[in-house]
């Protein structure tokens, strides 16, 4: 689900192919520069909305998913980052060490997810609560606690309250580790199975190249028996 390099792709085709052919209808067939012009705008967007369609087409059959699935992943993707910014929109305003560090790591992990979950999109129904309850929860508390920070007074009732946001944050950090775990939970398991596999080939191969070589035979004639009877 890389949309950058996806757009990258669209704009390699159609830009060459809509100006070389705005250029035809300008020069070769003498059309004028404004109809011209119209021309090269919609076959550029024709051009990239039916590439479009391909690639997602392809992006699908290969992920296995169904269509619907795809744009509700890549719906809800595109929602996480907008509420991302809305946390990282909160820096300012935050005056404690602590709640500041609890929100810089609630940023790094997740964009870590939403990265997990960008390069493979099945993976979202590891980290639905992420995406569903979490991430909002890390939005409302941040904002919750700005709010409260930039009071100019702070009776013991407010400071009360900051100090349970902190502690919410805190335990909110802990369920989005959970979370960065259940997403890399299928790689885990694959990394393992390849570790439990070169394990049996490398303990394979040990146990062959440790087994004891077949002595040679002896030559034909040189038996210690037949060296008896001819000395006799």
């Amino acid at each position: 689900m890389n949309n950058f390099q996806q757009f990258l792709t669209r704009q390699a085709i159609m830009l060459p192919v809509s100006f070389g052919s705005w250029l035809a209808l300008l020069l070769g067939a003498g059309m004028g520069f404004v109809p011209a012009t119209g021309l090269l705008i919609a076959i550029y967007l024709a051009g990239d909305f039916s590439i479009r369609q391909i690639q997602t087409t392809s992006e699908v059959k290969r992920l296995g998913m169904t269509r619907s699935e795809y744009k509700h992943i890549d719906h809800q993707l595109s929602e996480a980052k907008a509420k991302l910014r809305q946390l990282n929109a909160h820096y300012g305003n935050i005056r404690s060490v602590q709640a500041f560090r609890q929100l810089n790591e609630l940023n790094k992990l997740s964009k870590r997810i939403i990265g997990i979950v960008r390069q493979n999109p099945k993976k979202f129904y590891n980290v639905e609560k992420f995406f569903y309850a979490h991430l909002d929860s890390a939005v409302e508390l941040s904002s919750k606690y700005a709010l409260l920070a930039n009071q100019p007074t702070k009776d013991e009732e407010m400071k009360a309250a900051l100090q349970q946001t902190r502690e919410t944050l805190g335990d909110l950090n802990i369920e989005i580790q959970k979370d960065v775990k259940r997403a890399l939970a299928t790689d885990l398991e694959t990394l393992r199975f390849e570790l439990d596999y070169a394990d049996v080939l490398t303990g394979k191969e040990k146990k062959e190249l440790e087994a004891p070589k077949d002595k040679t035979l002896p030559l034909e004639g040189d038996d210690s028996d037949d060296r008896k009877q001819i000395g006799s």
